[in-house]
C-alpha cells in the first residue's frame, strides 16, 4: 500500500446527467494540499458551499449515498468516492455546478479515467492510515446485513450478497489488492437493480437519468410487451424493451459474471471513503447497502477519531492505558491537589470513559477527614467522576483549550461503601445527553468491581475566561 499522501497532478472535468436526479452537471477535480481530505464544492451556490465527504455530513441513504449542510447536499456520491479511494487519493477537490455527479456508464470508470489522465502527484506527509486493532462489528436483524472489520495489515474487502431472489441468486467476490485489482475487476461493474423495482423507484422520483446504457436491470419477473412499453413510457424512455435470454432486460451483456455484487463491492469501496482516513483492515460484508454502510462506518470513523484524539494527548503508547497522568494534564486544568484522575482506562467517543483514581494515605484531605479514621469524602468522588467525564467532553467540542466544565447539578447521588487508602478507583461514566453547551452523564464509582458511589450530573460547557487563557 501506498504510504505518503497523494493527490492528482492537474485539473480535470467531465459532464453529464445524474442517475436519480436526471439534471446536467460539470464535475471537476482539482489538486488539493497534504492533510485536506476529500471535499465537494457546489460551485453553482451562492458562497461555494463546502461539504467534507465524511459519515456525519451523510443526510440520506435511500437509494444512494447523499451527503449534505445546510441547504447544500449532493446526490449519489458513492462511485466518485469508490474511484478516488480505489486510486488511493487523499486529497482533492470535486467541484460541482449541480446536485448530483454525472452517472457516466453507471459505474466507477469513467472517473477513473478522468482522475488517470489527470495523473497523481506524491506529497511529503504520511498517509494517516487507520489501523483497526480489534474487531467491529455491525448486524442488521432485520434485514440480515453483517459487516465486519478485522485487524490485518493491509486492506481488503470480501463481500456476499443474497437476495433470495432467483434471478440473481448468490454471489460472492473479494478485492484483496487496490494496486492490482480495482480498475481492471471492479471500477468497471456497473450498478443494477431488479425489474420489479424500476416502477417504484420511478415513483419515488429516483433514477430520473437511468437507461439501459447506465445500469444493468435484472429480470425477476415476466412482463408483457404492453407492460413493457408503459413501464418505459412512465422512466421517459422510448427504446424497445424485451425481457431477455440472459436473465438481463434487452439482453445486456454483463462485463462480469458476477457484476452485481463487484457492483456492490463498488459501493461499499466509496462509502468506506466516509471513514475520512484510509484503512487497514479486513472487511466481510453479507447483504450490504447503503444505509447499514453509513452506519458501519460511523462507528469506525468514531474510531478514528478517538485514535486521532488520543494521539494528541497522550505522546507515549502504554499498554492498558488511554490517557496518563501527563496526558490528563494536557486536557484537563485541574491540578495538584486537586486533580483528582491519574489515568484513562477505556474510552468510547461520546459514549462512556473509564479512569483510575489510586487512593493513597498521602492525600491531603486524610489529614482531616478523619484523623485516625482516613474516609475519602464522597463529594471528592464525585469531582472524580466528574473529572472522568471531562476528559471526553472537552474533546468532543471546538478549542476545548479554551473552555471550562462547570457542575451545573447532581441528582441521585448515592455512597454506598466508605473508601479507604489503598483503594483503586474505577470511575466509569456514561453520557446520557449532549446539547451544544450543556451535557448530562451518569457516573459510578467501583471497587473491586463493588459499586461504591454512584450519581446523575449536569454540567455546562462555557468559555475560559480570559486571565486564565494562556
Amino acid at each position: 500500500m501506498i504510504e505518503q499522501q497523494r493527490t492528482i497532478a492537474k485539473e480535470v472535468m467531465m459532464s453529464g446527467i445524474g442517475l436519480h436526479t436526471g439534471t446536467e452537471c460539470k464535475m471537476t477535480f482539482k489538486p488539493a494540499p497534504e492533510n485536506y481530505g476529500i471535499r465537494f464544492i457546489r460551485a453553482d451556490l451562492g458562497g461555494r458551499p463546502e461539504i467534507p465527504a465524511i459519515a456525519d455530513n451523510v443526510i440520506d441513504v435511500s437509494r444512494g449515498t447523499t451527503i449534505g449542510i445546510g441547504e447544500a447536499k449532493i446526490h449519489t456520491v458513492e462511485h466518485v468516492l469508490a474511484a478516488i479511494a480505489g486510486l488511493q487519493i487523499d486529497n482533492i477537490i470535486i467541484e460541482l455546478d449541480g446536485i448530483e455527479p454525472p452517472v457516466g456508464d453507471g459505474s466507477a470508470l469513467p472517473y477513473v479515467n478522468v482522475l488517470q489522465e489527470a495523473g497523481f502527484e506524491h506529497q511529503e506527509a504520511p498517509k494517516d492510515y487507520l489501523i483497526i486493532d480489534k474487531t467491529v462489528m455491525f448486524h442488521d436483524e432485520d434485514k440480515d446485513i453483517d459487516i465486519v472489520a478485522l485487524p490485518l495489515d493491509d486492506y481488503r474487502i470480501t463481500v456476499m450478497v443474497d437476495y433470495q431472489n432467483p434471478a440473481l441468486g448468490s454471489q460472492h467476490t473479494g478485492l484483496f489488492n487496490l494496486e492490482k485489482e480495482f480498475v481492471k475487476e471492479f471500477a468497471s461493474a456497473r450498478t443494477f437493480c431488479f425489474l420489479s423495482e424500476v416502477e417504484d423507484l420511478a415513483d419515488q422520483g429516483l433514477i430520473k437519468g437511468g437507461d439501459l446504457d447506465n445500469a444493468v436491470v435484472i429480470v425477476d419477473h415476466q412482463l408483457n410487451k404492453n407492460d413493457l412499453k408503459s413501464l418505459g413510457k412512465k422512466i421517459g424512455l422510448n427504446a424497445e424493451f424485451v425481457l431477455g435470454e440472459n436473465g438481463i432486460l434487452n439482453n445486456k451483456k454483463p462485463r462480469f459474471k458476477n457484476e452485481p455484487v463487484r457492483h456492490k463491492l463498488l459501493d461499499l469501496l466509496g462509502d468506506l471513503a466516509l471513514i475520512g482516513a484510509p484503512i487497514k483492515a479486513q472487511i466481510l460484508a453479507a447483504r450490504p447497502g447503503h444505509k447499514a454502510n453509513v452506519e458501519f462506518v460511523k462507528q469506525i470513523r468514531k474510531l478514528y477519531q478517538q485514535k486521532k484524539l488520543v494521539k494528541k494527548f497522550q505522546f507515549v503508547k502504554k499498554e492498558g492505558v488511554v490517557f496518563d497522568t501527563a496526558a490528563i494534564e494536557r486536557i484537563l486544568p485541574h491540578r495538584y491537589p486537586f486533580l483528582l484522575v491519574d489515568k484513562i482506562v477505556d474510552m468510547e467517543l461520546d459514549k462512556k470513559v473509564v479512569g483510575v483514581k489510586s487512593v493513597t494515605m498521602n492525600e491531603p484531605f486524610f489529614q482531616g477527614h478523619f484523623p485516625g479514621n482516613p474516609i475519602m469524602p464522597g463529594v471528592l468522588i464525585i469531582e472524580s467522576m466528574a473529572q472522568t467525564g471531562g476528559v471526553f467532553l472537552l474533546n468532543s467540542i471546538p478549542n476545548p483549550e479554551e473552555k471550562l466544565v462547570y457542575f451545573m447539578q447532581i441528582n441521585n447521588a448515592k455512597f454506598r461503601k466508605p473508601v479507604f487508602p489503598g483503594d483503586q478507583l474505577f470511575l466509569e461514566v456514561e453520557l446520557i445527553n449532549k446539547k451544544s453547551k450543556l451535557v448530562t452523564m451518569k457516573g459510578r464509582a467501583y471497587v473491586n468491581d463493588v459499586l461504591v458511589a454512584e450519581a446523575d450530573f449536569m454540567a455546562g460547557i462555557v468559555d475560559k475566561p480570559s486571565q486564565f487563557k494562556e
